[in-house]
């Protein structure tokens, strides 16, 4: 009984704890976003859109997004590779049956709730892959909208097309986001109390990744249509 109730309570604890802390990092985000590196990077990569649309720098352009495609198509291929070996493990004919489908029974029997757990560190895996491709798919559409000129159609504005690689960004830190949790994950299956104390380091790790200092960008952004590098 005492199992069954420090996996209840630390594992409540865990979904707690980091659930909190990405609400605030939403809503730190939506408040003040040039203190947060999810806001300043947008508002970077707006600016670099415009500056490589007015000065028509497409080589630049294809470099830049062929180096992103290329670091997403890895990281998409290592999260499929590891979820399928550890969906191979999990499907073998010996842990079929010990797989229970009676959620009432699943805490009472140790070697099926490992199981789930391995499950649940799938699940990351593939949430990661669909993250990556797709902000691949995102990526290979900025390819193709930033290298037309601008008087061709009125709709691939620089907002337009720094919109559309936003997502291909927000999609590549969501599969981030995932890799970071299958660690908590990992922690989980050695016990429920080295997944809560992973948990908190790793909240102490992202409040670091996430936040930076208070920055004026209001006389920063540089009049990119008179010329310069």
């Amino acid at each position: 009984m005492d199992i069954q109730w420090s996996e209840i309570a630390y594992t409540a604890a865990t979904f707690l704890v980091l659930t909190s802390y990405h609400f605030y990092w939403v809503y730190h985000f939506r408040r003040a976003p040039l203190e947060t590196y999810r806001g300043l990077t947008r508002h970077l990569r707006e600016m670099w859109v415009e500056s490589i649309m007015t000065q028509k720098r497409d080589i630049l352009a294809v470099q830049t997004l062929r180096n992103w495609i290329m670091a997403s198509s890895f990281l998409a291929s290592t999260g499929m590779l590891i979820g399928l070996g550890l969906l191979s493990f999990v499907f073998k004919p010996e842990h079929l049956s010990e797989i229970p489908f009676d959620i009432t029974v699943i805490l009472t029997r140790i070697k099926a709730l490992f199981l789930i757990k391995i499950m649940v560190l799938i699940g990351h895996f593939f949430f990661a892959f669909f993250s990556f491709t797709l902000s691949i798919r995102y990526l290979n559409q900025v390819n193709f909208m930033i290298n037309v000129p601008i008087e061709c159609d009125p709709m691939l504005t620089p907002a337009f097309i720094a919109h559309t690689l936003d997502l291909g960004m927000i999609h590549y830190t969501l599969g981030m986001r995932a890799y970071y949790l299958a660690v908590v994950v990992v922690l989980w299956l050695f016990g429920p109390q080295w997944m809560f104390l992973g948990s908190l380091i790793l909240i102490y790790i992202l409040y670091k990744l996430d936040h930076c200092c208070s920055l004026d960008y209001s006389t920063a952004r540089c009049d990119i249509k008179k010329g310069g590098a």
